[in-house]
Order: C-alpha cells, then sequence, then structure tokens
C-alpha cells in the first residue's frame, strides 16, 4: 500500500500519457499534410501542461509523506529496539547463520533516548494527521482507511460509506431515517431493531439482512422508507432494485424475474431480478404491489428468504446475503386506517400486527409469511404532514436560494393549508408533492421569470394565503 504509487497520481499519469499521445498523433499528421485545427492544438498542450504541474504537485507531496512515514518507521524501530526485553535474543543456532553483514548491523547501536524518541514520533504522527484526508496519499499504517480505499476503487462505494458512516448509519438507523420518513415512528422502530440484529452477526447468516413486508395505505411512506434504507446502508437511491410485483400476474412471468431456461426464448438475457443483484449485491430489493403477483411467483422468494441465494434460468446462484428485502402491499388497510385512524390513539405495534395477521394469511401461504417481518404502516396524521410539507417545500427553499440567491420566506398558513389538502384525498403524502408541482412551484417560478425579464433583482418572497385561502406570493 505505501510503496505503490498513488491511484491518483497512476491516472493523472496516465491521463497525461493519452494526451502526449495525440500530441504525437497531431505531429504526425503535419507530416502528412493534415494540418490539425490550431484552436484544438492549443487545448491539448493547454490541458498537457496543467497534467504536467498537477503531476509534480502530486509527486512533491508524495515524496514529502514518505519522509514523514520513513521517519516514523525508524523512530518505531529505535524504540522497539530500546525497549525489547533482553530474553528476546536470538538462539545460537540463528546467530550462526547469519552474515557478517547481519552480525555488522546488530553491533550495538548508541543508546536512543526513548522519551526523546517518544516525543519525536508523536510530533511526525501530528504531521501526517494534519494533511487532509484528501490530501492522505501515503499511509503509515495498513489501516482500516487504507483497505477501504482500496476496497472503495473497486467498487466505486465512497469511503466514508464503508468505514464510519457504514457503523454510525446501523447505529443511529432509526433517527436518520425518522429524519426522511416521517409519521412512522413505529415502523422504522420495528425495520431498525432487525437490521442492527443481523448486521452485529445475530440472525443466521445465509439469509437477506431483512426482509420485510410493508403494509398500510398508499402514500405513507413505504417507498421512501427503502429509498431511505439504500441510501444510509449502501451509499444512494441508486441500490435500489425496484420490481414492480403488479407485472408477475401470470404464473409463466416468472421467467421475466430469473431468465429464461436453455432451450427457451429470451435464454441468455437473464432476469430483472437475478442480473440486478448480480451486479448490485449490496442493495434494497424493493417488490411493489407484491400482492397483485401470482402466488407460484412468490414462490420463487422462499429460497432467497431462507438460504439467502436464488438460482437463475441458465443455473448461476444469485447471492442475496447483503440484500435487504422490502416488500410493500396494501393489504389489510381498511383495518389499518380503521384502527390506527388519525382521531384514534394509536395501537402499539404488535397489537396492530396481530390485527391484520389473518387477513395477511389468508392471501400468503403462513411459510412465506414466517420468513417476513410485517411492518403495519398507519396513516398520516397532521403533524406529520406538517412537517412533510415543510420538509418538501425546504427543498424549493434552498433550490431559489442556489439559483438565484432569493430568499424563500413559507408562513406557517401555507405549510397548515397543504396539510389540510392532503388530508382531503386517499393519496395521503403523495399529495404534498402533486401541490409543490402543481401550485407552488408554478407560482414561484413566474415570479422570478417576471422580475427576470423586468430586470428586477429578487432578494426576497414570501409565501402566503389570500383571504380565499389560495397560496400567493408576496414579493419582499
Amino acid at each position: 500500500v505505501r510503496n505503490a504509487p498513488p491511484a491518483i497520481l497512476e491516472d493523472t499519469k496516465a491521463e497525461l500519457a493519452a494526451v502526449e499521445r495525440e500530441l504525437e498523433a497531431m505531429d504526425r499528421d503535419e507530416s502528412a499534410g493534415v494540418i490539425p485545427l490550431a484552436e484544438l492544438r492549443k487545448e491539448t498542450e493547454e490541458k498537457k501542461e496543467a497534467l504536467l504541474a498537477t503531476v509534480a504537485e502530486l509527486e512533491e507531496k508524495v515524496a514529502e509523506q514518505r519522509k514523514i512515514v520513513d521517519r516514523i518507521d525508524e523512530l518505531r524501530a529505535q524504540l522497539k529496539a530500546a525497549t525489547a526485553p533482553a530474553e528476546e535474543a536470538a538462539p545460537a543456532d540463528d546467530a550462526e547463520k547469519k552474515t557478517q553483514g547481519d552480525k555488522a548491523a546488530e553491533a550495538p547501536a548508541e543508546k536512543v533516548d526513548v522519551e526523546a524518541a517518544r516525543a519525536a514520533l508523536r510530533e511526525e504522527l501530528e504531521k501526517l494527521r494534519n494533511i487532509k484526508a484528501e490530501d492522505r496519499l501515503v499511509a503509515a499504517d495498513v489501516d482500516e482507511s487504507a483497505v477501504s480505499s482500496i476496497v472503495a476503487d473497486w467498487t466505486g462505494i465512497p469511503v466514508g460509506k464503508m468505514v464510519k458512516d457504514d457503523v454510525d448509519a446501523i447505529v443511529n438507523l432509526e433517527e436518520r431515517m425518522r429524519a426522511r420518513v416521517r409519521g412512522q415512528d413505529m415502523a422504522l422502530a420495528a425495520i431498525a431493531r432487525e437490521v442492527r440484529a443481523a448486521r452485529s452477526g445475530l440472525k443466521p447468516p445465509n439469509t437477506p439482512l431483512g426482509v420485510f413486508l410493508l403494509v398500510g395505505p398508499s402514500g405513507v411512506g413505504k417507498t421512501e422508507t427503502a429509498l431511505t434504507l439504500a441510501d444510509l446502508m449502501f451509499g444512494g437511491e441508486r441500490f435500489v432494485v425496484t420490481i414492480n410485483m403488479s407485472e408477475f400476474q401470470e404464473r409463466h412471468t416468472v421467467s421475466r424475474l430469473i431468465g429464461s431456461p436453455p432451450g427457451y426464448v429470451g435464454y441468455g438475457e437473464g432476469g430483472v431480478l437475478t442480473e440486478a443483484v448480480r451486479h448490485r449485491p449490496y442493495s434494497v430489493v424493493l417488490l411493489d404491489e407484491v400482492e397483485k403477483a401470482d402466488k407460484e411467483v412468490l414462490n420463487l422468494f422462499y429460497q432467497v428468504f431462507d438460504k439467502g441465494m436464488l438460482s437463475d434460468g441458465e443455473g448461476r446462484v444469485v447471492d442475496f446475503k447483503n440484500t435487504i428485502v422490502i416488500l410493500t402491499s396494501n393489504l389489510a388497510t381498511d383495518l389499518i386506517t380503521t384502527t390506527a385512524a388519525p382521531d384514534e390513539e394509536l395501537p402499539d405495534y404488535d397489537e396492530l400486527t396481530s390485527i391484520i395477521k389473518p387477513t395477511l394469511s389468508a392471501h400468503f401461504k403462513p411459510a412465506l409469511l414466517a420468513r417476513m417481518t410485517v411492518v403495519p404502516y398507519v396513516p398520516i396524521r397532521p403533524d406529520a404532514l406538517k412537517g412533510i410539507a415543510r420538509m418538501k417545500m425546504g427543498g424549493i427553499v434552498s433550490r431559489a436560494k442556489a439559483a438565484h440567491g432569493m430568499d424563500l420566506q413559507i408562513t406557517d398558513k401555507v405549510i397548515d393549508a397543504i396539510a389540510d389538502r392532503c388530508q382531503e384525498v386517499e393519496s395521503g403524502a403523495r399529495n404534498v408533492d402533486h401541490i409543490l408541482r402543481g401550485t407552488v412551484m408554478p407560482l414561484v417560478s413566474s415570479e422570478i421569470l417576471k422580475s427576470i425579464a423586468a430586470g428586477e433583482e429578487l432578494d426576497k418572497m414570501q409565501l402566503d394565503l389570500d383571504e380565499a385561502g389560495e397560496i400567493i406570493c408576496v414579493k419582499g
């Protein structure tokens, strides 16, 4: 790790070599009578100069850091020799086998001032620590940072996501999920418990990290939970494999999930599920509207839930042990809505789960249901809806500030009005996005464009309600 050239230096040198080859090709073209564009040559030469400067800067940093690391090694060796017990001397037989050079090297050295050496070592280590993480090119030790940096180069997952953030995400998973998924504290607590148990090694090793059946009405945060888990656990929402199970209502469609067997149309193309997980084994697998899939299709998942693996149409085994499988369903929605209505006292997790279990058992085979953790999602309460509206509005405020330097203020009346409108329809929190796209963003963008067209500076704008309860823009 230490003696190998840093990846960034190798990459920069490779880029420089490519630019030099490009210039050589231009020279050959000129010799053949083909004159390249002057602008292109100038741009390429400037790029070469910039890369040469970058390489020189990186090599200088590497040399400086290697000097520090070599000094650290020297001081550690001195301290080790000075503090080693006398009885650790090498056996006589081994000593006889050593060359004269070895014996000379082991001749009594000048006595080391241990305290001074320790102080010098601390100073050199402090120098290394003071180098910014992104500028650190040489490691003094092969520690978790060095290893994770190499693995990050292989996988594309940022280093922070593989060490510190990974542990932090597990420990504070519930709290961090609540920041994005509002009004479902009970459900998030159940999910966090299972994931922590899996990551601590207490769950059976040959199963996915978690298999969750999220049950409840639409627009209450089931899909957002999957996206949030992918972001916190695996480094981004792109690590979600989404399968709409309503497309698998016929028994024969199972081949689309795992690929066609030999001799059938589509053989060799792979399945949408198995190929996605084979290429991204660390991911959240989201099986949306699972109740609409044919029951024979669902039988396919016994192997996934029980053994953490699945054979595709070509017989290749795909590993699901590092996935989190989330199934969503609208089954038992009426029961959940009645039992956990916004104006009723919220039952606890065990009570609500026991109420909806008979409905789920009527649809899923007991053996399959037993392999899932049932997580009920309740209708979103007014306070949570206001929190969601405020969070979504915050995104618009940030974008307005970044794009136009404008201070966009939102009154509490506007937040309350959006939350009230969401309670009038069955789409739940999804209606917040509908209102923002259909009302708020067109209103704000219109005022911004009018100000730009008129040559006016728009430093401040406030969204408020008029007497009729409609959202209006008030320029500051």
